[in-house]
């Protein structure tokens, strides 16, 4: 720690669900105090817990989740600046920040230096394309809430369009790339929209067709065998083409080319097949990263910079017994942000560092209004399959935890009633 009269800086980049856990727990117990200033750093002005950004795509999400950053900031005893990391300087201990432009390009935020004691990276992931030729160009992302309403604006004028043209025999087609928790769920959730807009009076919405396709010959291969299959069941009952084994060798303006030939028409495409961690953390003044851009971090999430940390899923962390990294999870998420608070008050006062140990508690996918399935871990039962209602309330308990971490018990539990009450009173899915 530097001396008596400057107070120790603590940077995190990124406010995705572990950074904005640890900004929020580290300014009340350092913030608050005087102990240290906390700065908070992200492109966007709001936050919104990334497994719900399906839930924003198909226009199903309660406006009333996003949650401003400079609000929260000012509650929590930490600084929120708005802007996007672009550089690093390790020996001077500062970070470049690249200017904030408007949708018109005229700069409203210049470029700005900020020095750091404890620097935190916590920038996420983004979509893996594979250089897979047209995704870039022709595929729409699920990475930011920006994305996901971009998604949700083309989705609801797509729907108009067919409305307005009475086109009644030529369906909106509608191909899901990846069929990981991600494209599993929106496709639940697209075909909850339909059915919800043709009750609203959109007749030709039910007109949809809903496409995935995964080059595993299994859904989920997170999930058991068991549950993959309980899910594929439940999607073919649905309606949803699930094309299982089949490579995408490229992607056009009109439709998906897959290895076997195939051509599968679309008119909107979305990627969901993997991901690594941003292409700008290659070259990051030295710091080590792996093959998918992930900063290397040891057991206590330590880079190979004594003063920079990494967590999240721009972290490869190791996991001791098993082969690979602790995977990109938001429990993982929550976990490390945890250990990470306490490791760097640990610091401050001159003790340790604390080791991460990641738990796995399992895994859970929402199938919209339709089910839940998924699989507890833990010591005394192993491995547990669980599905319907008991799986629905296990998976928005892992929610209302990072709303525990960020707001506290009093605020989250009057945020639930009067979202409750919200939902009584507005429609159910935004058409705007």
């Amino acid at each position: 720690m530097t001396d008596n009269n400057k107070k120790h800086k603590i940077v995190i980049v990124g406010g995705g669900a572990a950074g904005l856990e640890l900004a929020t727990s580290l300014g009340k117990k350092l913030g608050k105090t005087g102990l240290a200033e906390v700065m908070l750093l992200d492109a966007a002005p709001t936050h919104i817990w990334k497994p719900l950004l399906h839930e924003v795509a198909a226009g199903t999400l309660d406006e009333s989740e996003q949650l401003e950053y400079l609000a929260q900031a000012h509650r929590s005893h930490f600084r929120f600046r708005l802007g996007k990391m672009e550089g690093l300087d390790r020996q001077k201990k500062e970070i470049y920040v690249s200017p904030m432009l408007n949708d018109s390009g005229e700069e409203l935020i210049p470029s700005r230096t900020f020095g750091y004691d404890t620097l935190v990276m916590s920038v996420g992931s983004i979509s893996n394309t594979f250089n897979i030729k047209g995704v870039a160009e022709h595929c729409l992302f699920l990475d930011t809430t920006a994305q996901a309403f971009k998604f949700q604006k083309q989705l609801v004028e797509s729907y108009i369009k067919s409305h307005a043209s009475k086109a009644g025999d030529k369906s909106l087609s509608i191909v899901i790339i990846g069929a990981g928790a991600t494209g599993v769920e929106l496709s639940a959730q697209l075909h909850e929209v339909t059915d919800m807009l043709a009750i609203y009076g959109l007749d030709e919405s039910s007109n949809v067709k809903l496409t995935i396709i995964e080059a595993a010959n299994q859904l989920l291969p997170a999930l058991p065998g068991k549950l993959a299959q309980a899910t594929q069941q439940q999607l073919i009952k649905l309606g949803i083409d699930l094309k299982l084994g089949r490579r995408v060798i490229e992607v056009t303006k009109d439709g998906v080319h897959t290895l076997d030939g195939e051509i599968i028409p679309a008119d909107l495409k979305v990627w969901s097949a993997g991901i690594k961690a941003p292409d700008w953390l290659q070259d990051l003044d030295g710091l080590e990263v792996n093959r998918i851009n992930q900063l290397v971090v040891d057991s206590t999430l330590k880079t190979n910079d004594d003063a920079i940390f990494a967590m999240g899923d721009c972290a490869a962390c190791p996991w001791p017994g098993h082969d690979g990294n602790v995977p990109p999870r938001a429990q993982a998420a929550h976990q490390q942000a945890s250990t990470l608070c306490k490791s760097i008050v640990n610091r401050l006062q001159g003790g340790s560092l604390v080791n991460y140990d990641y738990l796995d508690y399992g895994s859970l996918v929402a199938l919209g209004k339709y089910t839940t399935v998924g699989n507890l871990m833990g010591n005394l039962m192993g491995s547990v399959s669980i599905g319907g209602f008991i799986a629905k309330v296990v998976y928005l308990s892992l929610y209302k935890m990072h709303q525990v971490a960020i707001h506290g018990y009093f605020r989250t539990a009057m945020l639930t009633l009067s979202n409750l009450f919200r939902r009584s009173a507005y429609a159910k899915i935004k058409m705007h």
